[in-house]
């Protein structure tokens, strides 16, 4: 073969790159459609959040699409299930970005999990959008490819606890809380609001990742007196550790995170789940009590999947039409610098669900560090409070 023979079919590859453009450069974005990856928990202790968001994403995608797309282009979404496992996460992240070629990571849930996918994501310029967890290492360190969307646990404890304390008059305050990356953000931000008050924790206990028993633990808790409980638990944790208690007679004030703000607490635990404090950002769409919008909105949820929406339905939903927005605002050349750009000086106003307003910036990777309170009346979640800021709270 002769060089010049040789540079011919180079030339004509060269040719076909710069007539496709952007589209042969950027990953995840074709002429006609965006690849976009999430990884749930769908076999796993979150499963039930998993599905749910899930869900949402879905039906927001379907919408999208139904409408003609963003500039043009349909999505394209692609779900893989960790089963909350960070090692099945990596190779989660590693399947999506690597081989699914994806072009953004939206709404991974799980602290842990997170943590272990982005360095897959990162290396191959992948953006990690509003993961569904609130650990401030969601946007912190500063990150062009951190996008989070959810007040931190941090700040939700620190912010919350310390007017909890002085409401219930409580004197010993103590905590269980998952031994894992999660586990700890509740368990600083409650030590941080204590700290305020010239207060520590009178006893602390806790519990590793996926453990169904927690018999030994609240019967330390109870051995302590404690009067009030700060949960950094999930879903069965929160369930079996109030159920425990209740079943011992011991019933301290319990208060756990936006990860325990779950319809799932009162559906499956009952009754003994009433007086359960959690922080929230968006309120659970009971449809009983929900405005016009927000019940078209679930019907058209109930149809789709045969079951009614929850808060991590409404979680998926903002997610995705989050992205879209900032998508639809970066134009037809779509990539990772021009959905950047657009994304920070996004401002996403408060919507029908009711979550405080947003906005980004190329230094403000945390949309809201908003939060309130709510509580488990006869079986439903009520607020009790107003939105907070942590900014407005030193």
């Amino acid at each position: 073969m002769t060089v010049r023979s040789f540079l011919k079919p180079t030339a004509w590859a060269l040719a076909a790159m710069l007539t496709l453009g952007v589209h042969a450069e950027q990953q995840g974005v074709s002429k006609d459609e965006i690849v976009i990856g999430t990884i749930q928990d769908l076999s796993g202790p979150l499963a039930g959040f998993g599905k749910q968001a899930r869900s949402g994403m879905q039906l927001a995608v379907a919408e999208i699409n139904e409408q003609g797309g963003i500039n043009g282009r349909k999505l394209k979404l692609l779900v893989e299930d960790d089963g909350y496992d960070p090692k099945k996460s990596v190779l989660a992240a590693q399947k999506l970005v690597n081989q699914d070629k994806i072009f953004i990571m939206a709404g991974h849930i799980g602290t842990a999990q997170n943590l272990a996918a982005m360095p897959v994501q990162f290396e191959k310029n992948v953006i990690n959008f509003f993961p569904i967890t609130a650990a401030r290492e969601m946007y912190e360190p500063l990150d062009r490819l951190k996008y989070s969307f959810a007040a931190t646990y941090y700040d939700q404890m620190r912010i919350t606890l310390p007017s909890l304390i002085k409401e219930k008059a409580a004197k010993k305050v103590c905590t269980m809380y998952q031994d894992d990356d999660f586990g700890l953000e509740v368990l600083r931000g409650a030590e941080a609001g204590l700290k305020s008050m010239n207060m520590e924790f009178t006893e602390k206990t806790s519990y590793k990742r996926g453990a169904t028993d927690f018999s030994s633990q609240i019967s330390k808790l109870q051995a302590s007196g404690c009067d009030l409980v700060v949960l950094g638990t999930i879903i069965r944790e929160t369930i079996g550790a109030i159920g425990t208690a209740r079943k011992i007679g011991f019933n301290p004030v319990f208060v756990g995170s936006s990860a325990s703000y779950t319809d799932l607490i009162h559906k499956i635990g009952g009754k003994a789940m009433d007086g359960l404090y959690a922080t929230m950002t968006v309120q659970n769409p009971y449809l009983d009590e929900a405005s016009q919008p927000i019940r078209f909105w679930a019907n058209k949820y109930k149809t789709m999947f045969n079951e009614d929406p929850t808060v991590f339905s409404v979680y998926g939903y903002i997610i995705i039409n989050s992205f879209a927005a900032a998508a639809a605002k970066a134009g037809k050349n779509l990539t990772t610098d021009t959905f950047i750009k657009a994304m920070d000086s996004t401002v996403l106003e408060p919507d029908m669900f009711g979550g405080a307003k947003a906005t980004f910036s190329a230094t403000k990777r945390l949309g809201s560090d908003a939060s309130r309170l709510s509580q488990i009346q006869d079986g439903k979640w009520k607020v009790v409070s107003g939105y907070v800021s942590a900014s407005s709270v030193k």
